[in-house]
């Protein structure tokens, strides 16, 4: 069995001139594992093998990168070629729009108010209906002014009866001044008499007209056609001549006016137009944006002094509203028709880009027609003069004829000269597409 060493002894000189050992007292320590330094070596070495992956990889792919960018061959199945949208630059109109926000307003709108005061018998009417001008809406109770008539037509007969009296003694008088049998005073106090008797006779004929037309103000009409709002008394309430409520409300909506602005820079443009006799149409939208049209109009009139405050002109346009898209007192946008350019190259609006060398836009070179569809083809950048813009479209007014392609979506990747092929994914995710040959300008 081995015994595990001891301590060790160390020689030690005697006096006889021998030699002795003393025990030595300090232990040796046992070594166990790598140690701190070890495992941070092990650390560093895993950190450094990463780092060096890392960069490899990022080195790769940048590479694939550049080289699809510059044409070069795409792996199997086309993953890595750049992939684009496009449309083809057409011929066709434009328009010129002034933009503006308006407020839809009643051509006209009427207070219904009672003349006469008393008890509202019947409400003849709907809420929200659409009535024409005549039709009966409300009756008031009549009985007190048909009593007043026949009071006054009474009190008529018995000043008519007066009157023919006084004119018969007046007819007396007269051949008796002619046999100059009485003074001519007592002739002229009859005269004055009739006269006195006919003013009240025509005062009682003025006051049953009055209460004729007090008891047609009982049946109130229509005085325009429209649409009737709310209701603003019901059945059974008194009501008084003197009220500033009113009983109801008509607004006329068919037609249907928009009183919009623009600006006072572009007032001699449209004042040109409407001197020439000119006929301008007037678009509404909804408020949210120029996204849905409600209605087409066209240009009635305009204020007569530009508002200070805005630099802006109020202008009226008038629409038909025959299915009711304008509300009264909603807020719309409004597109003011000035100018309909023809036959001028269009493009879609994601075609165009800005940079430092200006506007352009990347056209596609003319594809062969015995070749692949998927064979890639090259774009060139192409500075353009842009005119008139709208919301899907913009005029070029230089740079681009109809018929070219040109790139509208996957342009981030895109130099002079890049090879890229058309169609689905990728760039865009949709197919070519071109312009409407007629489109709205702003």
């Amino acid at each position: 069995m081995t015994q595990k060493p001891g301590p060790q002894t160390l020689p030690v000189a005697k006096n006889g001139g021998g030699t002795s050992y003393a025990p030595r007292t300090t232990p040796v320590k046992k070594r166990s594992g790598w140690g701190w330094v070890g495992w941070l070596g092990v650390i560093l070495l895993v950190l450094g093998v990463a780092a060096a992956g890392w960069y490899y990889w990022s080195n790769q792919s940048q590479s694939t990168t550049t080289t699809t960018a510059a044409g070069g061959k795409a792996k199997k199945g086309g993953g890595d070629m750049i992939r684009v949208v496009t449309a083809l630059a057409t011929q066709g109109n434009i328009g010129v729009y002034l933009k503006g926000l308006g407020s839809v307003t009643p051509m006209y709108t009427d207070t219904i108010q009672s003349r006469v005061s008393g008890q509202l018998m019947q409400v003849l009417f709907t809420e929200g209906q659409t009535v024409k001008a005549g039709d009966k809406l409300v009756e008031i109770d009549s009985r007190p002014y048909e009593m007043q008539l026949e009071q006054y037509e009474a009190q008529k007969e018995h000043d008519q009866a007066l009157l023919e009296n006084a004119n018969i003694d007046l007819e007396r008088y007269e051949t008796l001044w002619k046999q100059d049998s009485i003074p001519q005073q007592q002739l002229a106090t009859q005269q004055s008499l009739v006269k006195q008797d006919q003013a009240t006779v025509d005062t009682d004929q003025a006051q049953i007209d009055a209460t004729k037309l007090n008891i047609t103000y009982c049946n109130i009409t229509a005085p325009i056609g429209g649409r009737v709002g709310l209701r603003l008394v019901d059945p059974g309430n008194y009501v008084q001549s003197t009220s500033s409520s009113g009983l109801l409300v008509i607004a006329q909506v068919q037609p249907i006016t928009v009183i919009f602005t623009i600006p006072e820079d572009n007032v001699p443009d449209v004042m040109a137009k409407l001197t020439a006799g000119q006929t301008l149409a007037v678009e509404a939208y909804l408020r949210d944006g120029f996204t849905k049209k409600l209605a087409d109009g066209t240009l009635l009139t305009t204020d007569n002094q530009i508002d200070p405050s805005t630099g802006t002109l109020k202008l009226k346009a008038l629409f038909a509203n025959a299915k009711n898209e304008l509300f009264p007192n909603q807020f719309v946008n409004t597109k003011l028709l000035v100018e309909m350019k023809k036959n001028v190259t269009l493009v879609p609006v994601p075609a165009i880009q800005y940079g430092t060398q200006g506007t352009f836009v990347y056209v596609v070179d003319p594809a062969d027609p015995d070749a692949d569809p998927k064979t890639p083809r090259a774009v060139h950048l192409v500075n353009v003069t842009v005119g008139t813009v709208d919301g899907n479209n913009v005029e070029i007014t230089k740079g681009l004829t109809p018929g070219q392609e040109v790139v509208t979506d996957g342009v981030d990747k895109l130099q002079d000269g890049t090879k890229v092929v058309v169609g689905s994914g990728g760039g865009g995710g949709g197919k070519s597409s071109a312009p409407a040959p007629t489109t709205i300008g702003s």
